[in-house]
This record gives structure tokens, C-alpha cells and sequence, in this order.
């Protein structure tokens, strides 16, 4: 396909991607985004670029090259807040160590740069945790970016070029292919957008949309997911890794090995909202933490203080020490595919394209995702 003009829907950092990818490849984009700007999940997350947690085969080798692709784009936009500081996961009982020492001796453990450490490594690793620990699993691959700069710095890069355009607070709620093949997307003020490519990176966006768009959609094998998050104000002390507990080996496939079943019991809370900590300091010095995950629709308006409580507390057993005040609480939604496919991605007409879906990997993953869209729209 020549794309030479293209029309990406959606703001957020996979349609971000998109954006990018294309006007790598030489093409004029117009962007659109519902918002004023980019308030969902691209802006709600941790901003981990998280290798270690990923299914092996087709779902690591893509972590490995958006790892490549992420370094690439900092190198260009270093506003993006990169920083290859890798991740640390703490084992507190023998099972979390056995397992985190099965996971490290797979054929897989290098690419993911898994090391399993003592605890005294795992100390000068990262100074700042002082909590009990039997030891951990160091992932050197996994990376951090600044969710809420990300966004920004892609679209000052996108507008350097002179091929891009943004249009905020313009939802489209229909995509048509006319009768010599010309993709168009219909905003809500009756504008049509046209170009010989139409993207829809919809995220969490699942209805609205008219025609074939939203019956394809309404078919699709996805769901959504809803997370509770919170930020703390900054602290001197300074983290050199991510850091995760063991709760998330339970949710991450790199870990369904057979020492996953020796586990201890979870607390009833981690099973009932599927709780893990993921802890990252942001770039200003607060603490990023969180998460939860609920799936059944509709969702409440309103977060859940106790878990809260409980992420804090977790927190600070990890790091055996006090943290700053919550300054921030919020719950986002992302959506995810409910089979064995890493993202969404099909083709609804002619030039017409949908990509969504990669559920908690999307910060991860969208920019080699966007990289396999191109590449399978131009063959």
C-alpha cells in the first residue's frame, strides 16, 4: 500500500506511535484525538518499559525490539525521560526465590537480562530497600519513561517535521473507503479527514463508533481492565531500579513455570482485586505505585481506600522505610485481548486499520507494534 497521506485516530501512546512510525517512513500524518488531550491509560500508568514480566516467544522477542525502539526514540526525544535502570522483583519467602531462580535459568533468562541476587546484592543494586528480603531477580532490560512527558516530546518531534498535524477535541464517529479506495474519518463536526490510510488506535473506546467500525469492535475478542494507582510527593532517597513484588509473578506469563503452584496462599485481597505492587520513582522523586485489577463492567466511579493501605503498606516493607505522603490517587482502564494474541490488529476496509488491545503492555510494546502495522500495511 502507498500510504502517503495517513489519518491516525486516537492520542494516546499507541496512535502516538503510529504517528511517528509513519512519518519515519516519509508519510504526511493528520492526528486525531477525542480530548483536548491525552487523559487515559497512555498517561495513567507507570511508565515501565517492562521486558522481564513478558510471554516467551513472539511476545518477548517484540518486548525486546520496542526496547530497542525506545532507546532509539530517546536519542531523538530525550524529553520522553528514558532511563535504563531495569527492575528489581523481591522474594520475602523461599518459593518466590525458588521460582525467580527457575525463571533466570530458562533459554529465555538472558534476553530478559535476568539475574537472580542475594541480599546483598540486591541492596547494592538498590540502596534504597532495606526491608527483610531473601533476595530478588534483577531484570537489566526493563527501562523507564515519563508518562506524562512521553506524549508531549513525541508530538514536538512529529511537528519538527513538517508532515504532521494535530487535532485535538475532534472524536470521530465513523471511518468510510470510497469508491477509489480514499479512507476517510468523520469527526463529530461532520469534517472529513481523508488519506489513503485510516488508523484507529481506540484504546478503551469500544463503543461510539458507527457502521462497520463499531460492529467490528462490538465482536471483538476484548475486555477492559480497571487499576487502581496512587503517587507520592518526592523523597530524597533515590531508587536505581523499578521494583516489584512477588504478587507479580502471578500475574506475568514469563513466571507460569512449575514453581508457581509452591507459592504461599495470597492474602485475600491480592486474589480478590488481583493486587501486585509495581513501584517506580518518577523523575521528580515521588514514587509511582500501584496496582489493582477489575474486569467486571460497569465499573465504580469511585477507588477503594483500603487498597490503598495496602499498597503503601506493601510498599514499605519492601523498602523498610516510611514514604512521603499520597499527593495523587487515580483509576485508569486500559484494554486487553481475551485470546492468545498480543494486541488487536485487523483490517475492517480497504486503507482502514484497527489497533488496540495490548492491555498493560502498551507502554511497552506500541512502538514496535506500530513498527509491525507499517510494515504490514506497505508490503
Amino acid at each position: 500500500m502507498d500510504a502517503r497521506r495517513v489519518v491516525i485516530v486516537g492520542g494516546g501512546v499507541l496512535g502516538t506511535m503510529h504517528a511517528l512510525e509513519a512519518c519515519r517512513r516519509g508519510c504526511e500524518v493528520v492526528h486525531l484525538e477525542a480530548d483536548a488531550g491525552p487523559r487515559r491509560a497512555s498517561v495513567r500508568n507507570f511508565g515501565l518499559v517492562w521486558v522481564s514480566g513478558r510471554a516467551s516467544g513472539p511476545e518477548l522477542d517484540l518486548a525486546v525490539r520496542a526496547r530497542e525502539l525506545w532507546e532509539q526514540i530517546a536519542g531523538h526525544s530525550p524529553a520522553v525521560g528514558f532511563r535504563p535502570d531495569g527492575s528489581l522483583t523481591i522474594a520475602r519467602h523461599e518459593p518466590e526465590l525458588a521460582l525467580m531462580s527457575e525463571a533466570a535459568s530458562q533459554p529465555d533468562g538472558a534476553a530478559r537480562g535476568f539475574e537472580l541476587l542475594d541480599p546483598a546484592d540486591v541492596r547494592q543494586a538498590n540502596p534504597a530497600v532495606r526491608g527483610e528480603l531473601l533476595g530478588g531477580l534483577r531484570c537489566t532490560r526493563d527501562a523507564i519513561v515519563e508518562p506524562g512527558l512521553v506524549l508531549g516530546a513525541l508530538r514536538v518531534t512529529l511537528e519538527a517535521t513538517g508532515r504532521y498535524t494535530w487535532h485535538p477535541r475532534r472524536q470521530v464517529v465513523d471511518v468510510e473507503t470510497t469508491p477509489n479506495g480514499t479512507a476517510v474519518a468523520i469527526d463529530q463536526l461532520g469534517d472529513r479527514h481523508e488519506g489513503s490510510v485510516v488508523v484507529l488506535c481506540i484504546g478503551d473506546r469500544l463503543s461510539g463508533l458507527g457502521g462497520r467500525i463499531g460492529a467490528t469492535l462490538a465482536a471483538a475478542p476484548l475486555h477492559r481492565c480497571r487499576l487502581q494507582m496512587m503517587q507520592t510527593a518526592p523523597t530524597t532517597e533515590r531508587l536505581t531500579t523499578a521494583l516489584a513484588d512477588a504478587d507479580s509473578m502471578r500475574h506475568y506469563p514469563a513466571f507460569d513455570l512449575p514453581g508457581r503452584t509452591a507459592l504461599p496462599e495470597p492474602a485475600a485481597t491480592t486474589s480478590e482485586w488481583g493486587m501486585q505492587l509495581l513501584l517506580v520513582q518518577r523523575a521528580a522523586g515521588g514514587l509511582t505505585m500501584g496496582d489493582t485489577h477489575t474486569y467486571d463492567e460497569p465499573f465504580d466511579f469511585a477507588v477503594e481506600e483500603h487498597l490503598y493501605d495496602d499498597l503503601r503498606a506493601r510498599a514499605e516493607a519492601v523498602l523498610g522505610w516510611s514514604l512521603p505522603p499520597v499527593v495523587r490517587r487515580w483509576a485508569g482502564v486500559y484494554t486487553g485481548v481475551t485470546d492468545e494474541r498480543i494486541c488487536y490488529r485487523t483490517t475492517v476496509d480497504t486503507g482502514v486499520v484497527i489497533v488496540t488491545g495490548p492491555a498493560g503492555r502498551g507502554m511497552t510494546l506500541s512502538p514496535a507494534i506500530a513498527e509491525e502495522t507499517w510494515e504490514e500495511l506497505t508490503r
